[in-house]
């Protein structure tokens, strides 16, 4: 495999709020910097964790030119109900300078259509055909990009070179065996926290986009690590990464449900960083069991981890 921007642990980033509820660039640019100072190899911005469906299309396209300005590599959603507003965003990325795309399908109309889908992939893919880009595939987007999809848009354009799972075990093991295994220049980038072991180890993953990484990097980066040394056949980093990804099993669950922007920012909130505690509806909240519920098996995995690193051996070879 060709080392590439996907090929790397990514966070997708939540966007903060200002008192009125408007996008707070200058948080979403120190979260940015911050998460590639702790090991992350870019940042994806604006995928489901960013609200994309929440902001208009210029709060988005600042978003993204704030921290490229700010020498982010960053990985730009294209999440859109339109084709032209699509193609609008990754041509908006590749002017401003983002290091790569994530190609969400249409969505609403004709959204379970695959002729609708070539044109909807190729119209985004044409329009930043110098960025290096990976389709997004997502039961919530109710459409999953098959082998002869993706090869025959891969035909067309070179640019397309990976693929981003974030449905189950299932739909991992899909794209390894029939996508991509079958070429060492594609690659796949497991996309929900509940299945980065699996993806690394049974599916040749080399990279990952993560949720819970925005308030917990180090962690999720050490689980990686282990990941990658266990895919090379150490039986120790194996039941380790094991350990580790059972541990934050609960808190990674929420990557996989509809409130978890509102669960993740709450995380960061607990971190320290006030400027995650609003939402764009103030309607978007977690109920006190929600939160208390979140609150104690955060609790309960950060007293985990401290005592479970202290066994040293690749743990600590890994941190």
């Amino acid at each position: 495999m060709t080392s590439n921007i996907f090929s790397g642990t990514m966070p997708a980033l939540m966007t903060p709020c200002k008192a009125d509820r408007s996008p707070d660039y200058d948080a979403l640019v120190k979260k940015g910097q911050e998460l590639i100072a702790a090991g992350m190899s870019a940042v994806v911005y604006c995928g489901s964790m960013g609200d994309w469906p929440l902001l208009t299309d210029a709060e988005r396209m600042e978003g993204v030119e704030r921290l490229v300005k700010a020498g982010v590599p960053v990985v730009v959603g294209t999440g859109a109900v339109n084709s032209k507003s699509a193609a609008a965003h990754a041509a908006h990325a590749q002017k401003v300078g983002a290091h790569g795309l994530m190609v969400i399908p249409r969505v609403l109309s004709r959204g379970s259509s695959v002729t609708a889908q070539r044109h909807h992939f190729s119209a985004i893919l044409k329009a930043a055909s110098s960025l290096p880009a990976v389709i997004y595939n997502s039961p919530y987007y109710g459409f999953a990009t098959r082998a002869d999809l993706f090869f025959d848009l891969r035909a067309e354009f070179p640019n397309l070179i990976g693929f981003k799972e974030f449905g189950g075990f299932d739909d991992l093991r899909y794209a390894a065996e029939n996508i991509t295994s079958q070429d060492d220049q594609v690659t796949l980038m497991v996309g929900v926290d509940t299945a980065v072991y699996h993806g690394f180890l049974n599916c040749g993953a080399t990279g990952a986009i993560t949720g819970i990484g925005n308030a917990l990097p180090k962690e999720v980066l050490h689980l990686v690590t282990l990941c990658k040394k266990a895919a090379e056949g150490h039986a120790e980093a194996r039941k380790r990464a094991q350990e580790l990804e059972e541990a934050l099993g609960v808190l990674s669950s929420f990557d996989e449900g509809p409130d978890l922007v509102l669960y993740y920012k709450h995380l960061l909130v607990l971190n320290g960083e006030d400027e995650y505690r609003l939402h764009f509806n103030e309607t978007d909240v977690l109920t006190d069991a929600q939160r208390n519920y979140v609150e104690a098996q955060y609790k309960l995995f950060r007293a985990w981890y401290a005592d479970w690193c202290a066994q040293g051996g690749v743990i600590t070879e890994c941190a």
